[in-house]
């Protein structure tokens, strides 16, 4: 059973006519630790939904993990502590990391996921008419945005349909999850991710590490996530909404229907 992840809070507003009392809906931020083969890794603010993903794709973009398969179990102690369990070589030192423009500590990234080629990304196409149906239904399944004005909503589009979608305090936790359902074997990286958050260059990066060959955004690119897309391949798509959509790089895999 999932945490509670809102709580109602009475506030004043004031404004030139005068003031009233409201009650706004908060989204609350808790900290939770990630740990593998029970070794603390490090502890993240997160939306207590989707924990046992957001824990896998943590360690992903730690660097940790590296593709499917190699998680074995993860258990999510209501405490503050997510368990993964997996089969990777074990290593004494602390990974380097890059300190990016992401929050809740998530927003760093090993150096060894910067450095390197990509594998060849899992082909697929994607239609307007899909593009239309993806974002109105993580939309619609993600309420909290509109709720809170605290939350980012992510989900993947595979075979025609919605497969997952997701939620957080943090662009890159709700990405994280994403890529978290993807190596506990939930859903396949052959599909496009869309969220509500910008596409930074960590972003873009554990998109393409993991070989989702789609990346669509509601807002914008930074430089140098368009440029890992360009290195890697990778279909970046911003200021995506459900009757258009404006294609950076590789336009090749969104096409219009009857094309």
């Amino acid at each position: 059973m999932e945490n509670q992840v809102t709580l109602v809070q009475k506030t004043v507003v004031i404004t030139p006519d005068g003031h009233r009392e409201e009650q706004e809906i908060v989204a609350i931020e808790v900290p939770y630790t990630v740990a593998l083969n029970d070794r603390d890794i490090g502890t993240s603010m997160v939306l207590a939904t989707g924990l046992e993903e957001f824990g896998a794709g943590f360690l992903f973009g730690q660097g940790y993990v590296t593709e499917p398969g190699q998680v074995r179990e993860v258990l999510v102690c209501p405490e503050g502590r997510i368990s993964v369990h997996a089969d990777v070589d074990e290593e004494d030192e602390p990974k380097e990391v890059i300190i990016t423009s992401g929050c809740g500590g998530t927003g760093r990234i090993s150096r060894e996921m910067l450095e390197g080629a990509f594998d060849p990304l899992k082909e697929c196409t994607i239609t307007l008419a899909e593009i239309r149906r993806f974002i109105r239904q993580v939309l619609h399944y993600s309420p909290l945005g509109g709720q809170t004005h605290c939350v980012h909503g992510c989900g993947f589009w595979a075979d025609g349909k919605l497969q997952a979608h997701y939620e957080d305090v943090g662009r890159h936790n709700a990405v994280d999850k994403v890529i978290g359902a993807i190596l506990m074997g939930k859903i396949t990286a052959r599909g496009a991710i869309y969220t509500t958050g910008r596409l930074t260059s960590d972003m873009v990066l554990k998109c393409a590490r993991i070989g989702i060959p789609i990346v669509m955004s509601r807002t914008a690119p930074s430089s140098l996530g368009l440029a890992i897309a360009r290195r890697a391949g990778v279909t970046l798509a911003a200021y995506a909404r459900p009757d258009r959509v404006n294609i950076f790089h590789a336009p090749e895999r969104i096409i219009r229907a009857g094309d």
